[in-house]
């Protein structure tokens, strides 16, 4: 192995194979057909050559076009930089994603080029930069650009077929992977032979997942499952994480990623291997060189080491959907402050009703620990803040409980031996008759431990102030609950409203509109705002939406035929 130096790059030889036929017979599964995939039969050709320009969707910013460089390539896939931006915010694409253009294609299509988010110079220079750096560069030929293939009529996936999917925790990683369920026009992908901490629920027709065998056919390397590969490396060495291949030698303005150092914490258990990234496998291929970047493990004081322990029986809030939460792992680490951290946001994300929201929500950092959300079947990338103490660990988690609407116990130091008592206590807070508190009893919590940790924030002092809180958590949880009801199917005990709609509270109004249509639940909080209880909301109409709650047309259009509906109903 290399200097494992700070700043230096680790080496280690890459060898082993995995045959998919002999690992479906031992495992008498099924390979999802083709059919069920937005992928070419046969992977397309990849024509780009490194430093090549082109025009790409800045992944963070969804409506702007930049300048993008190829800096790496496996198969028909590319490791773009946005120009102007830094070795940080690298992402992939295939080479017949919708998200590529050649250069011209924006100005030819009444649009400006822009400067990507986080422009390391000032927005003024954004016009010479670009000049200067269009300016002799090799552009990408038309040619290179592929078709992107049609999106499958229907959800096609079983539970328990197999395919090849992107490791988003590692986006330069394909590994095998099982579709563990299957909900309306979404899969959850879990990794083989690796715990739930990388599993993701993606659409359908994401372009993440590939059926089988589709790493062979098209060049791509292909991480064993977990505990099916051939034997590789140790933990200690293999301890340097996210597998980096064919990166793009340095070249004028275009730096390569810069190492982190090695993970203080070096030691592994037999347990903690196996909550480990696909990214810790050697590559199944003939022995050949590997490039290896720590992620950002310096933020780990000193080997400090956390466990985050998930108390199931907690609300959890209006973004997040209660059943994807209950089957999270019921801890998280131990491991350094950054990776506990990263994977608290990222199972956050991935069990979010809407990925983009809880995406939203989460701060921007400046630490090299990605988070990923995926929109539209496109994945977008995001840094996290750098955490050094422990404190500043869990006011991060403190403060994303709280943006969520979640009971702040939902993530915590040790486990709930009982129920947990914020939730009782908002529970016996609720006023009667609001619904709030009706969807779940009293006997389905566990006690509260006594001698349980208590983070520092959770004093017994302030309770007036966090009961508001929980109290509004409550409302907005309540408010989901309906909206799932109508989404999964499920059967929740919602409390009786009255026939005329203008009697109705609050809540009553904001858990019709729920139930009636699921896709407006993301605009509830405005009709609390608003106070808008069920003789206002008979009395709305178009204009008022639109131009006292800044409601755009499409979500005005939908709820003034409920509304008529109701009319109707009650004449």
């Amino acid at each position: 192995m290399a200097s494992s130096s700070r700043g230096s790059s680790y080496q280690y030889e890459s060898q082993g194979s995995f045959s998919w036929d002999k690992y479906l017979n031992e495992t008498n599964a099924t390979p999802a057909p083709i059919t069920c995939f937005k992928q070419w039969p046969v992977p397309p050709a990849n024509e780009f050559g490194f430093t090549m320009k082109l025009e790409a969707c800045d992944p963070r910013n969804l409506t702007s076009i930049c300048v993008a460089t190829v800096v790496g390539m496996q198969g028909p896939r590319l490791r773009l930089r946005l120009d102007g931006s830094d070795n940080k915010n690298d992402f992939w694409r295939l080479v017949d994603s919708s998200d590529l253009h050649p250069i011209g294609y924006c100005e030819s299509h009444g649009g400006l080029l822009q400067p990507p988010l986080g422009f390391r110079m000032n927005p003024s220079c954004w016009p010479s930069f670009l000049q200067k750096t269009l300016n002799g560069a090799k552009i990408a030929p038309e040619r290179c650009f592929k078709k992107e293939p049609p999106t499958p009529k229907s959800n096609y996936f079983e539970v328990g077929m197999k395919l090849e999917a992107v490791d988003r925790k590692n986006s330069q990683l394909i590994c095998p992977a099982t579709v563990g369920a299957v909900n309306g026009n979404q899969i959850h992908v879990t990794f083989d032979g690796w715990r739930g901490a990388f599993d993701y629920w993606c659409q359908y027709d994401s372009r993440d997942i590939f059926p089988v065998k589709w790493c062979a056919s098209s060049g791509h390397p292909l991480q064993p499952p977990g505990q099916k590969g051939m034997p590789t490396k140790t933990s200690k060495q293999m301890k340097e994480s996210d597998l980096v291949l064919n990166i793009l030698p340095p070249a004028m303005g275009t730096p390569l990623p810069s190492p982190s150092p090695t993970s203080p914490n070096t030691s592994t258990t037999s347990n903690e291997r196996q909550a480990q990234s696909p990214s810790d496998l050697s590559h199944p291929s003939t022995p050949m060189l590997v490039t290896v970047s720590e992620p950002d493990t310096s933020s780990g004081q000193g080997g400090s080491n956390v466990c985050v322990y998930v108390n199931h029986g907690c609300y959890c809030g209006s973004y997040l959907n209660p059943r994807r939460v209950s089957n999270l792992p019921s801890q998280l680490g131990p491991g350094t402050l950054s990776r506990v951290l990263q994977e608290c946001v990222q199972n956050c994300i991935d069990c979010a009703v809407q990925e983009r929201q809880v995406y939203n929500l989460v701060k921007e950092g400046s630490s090299k620990v990605i988070i990923t959300a995926t929109m539209g079947g496109k994945t977008y990338t995001k840094r996290l803040i750098a955490v050094e103490r422990v404190s500043t660990f869990w006011s991060f988690l403190e403060g994303l409980l709280e943006e969520l609407g979640a009971c702040e116990n939902l993530f915590s130091g040790q486990p709930l031996a009982g129920p947990c008592p914020k939730c009782i206590r908002q529970r016996q807070m609720t006023p009667s008759g609001s619904g709030a508190a009706s969807h779940t009893s009293e006997d389905d919590l566990p006690v509260p431990d006594p001698h349980g940790f208590r983070r520092r924030w959770s004093t017994e002092s302030g309770d007036s102030l966090r009961g508001a809180k929980m109290l509004k958590m409550d409302r907005r949880y309540s408010a989901f609950e309906a909206e799932a009801s109508s989404t999964t199917g499920d059967n929740h005990s919602l409390a009786p409203r009255s026939s005329d709609p203008t009697l109705w509270s609050i809540e009553e109004v904001v858990q019709h509109i729920s139930e009636t249509d699921a896709g407006l639940g993301t605009h509830m909080e405005l009709f609390r705002k608003h106070e808008i209880d069920g003789k206002a909301f008979m009395l709305l109409n178009s204009e008022m939406m639109m131009k006292y709650m800044g409601l755009k047309l499409g979500p005005v259009l939908k709820l003034c035929n409920i509304i008529e509906k109701l009319r109707v109903r009650t004449k």
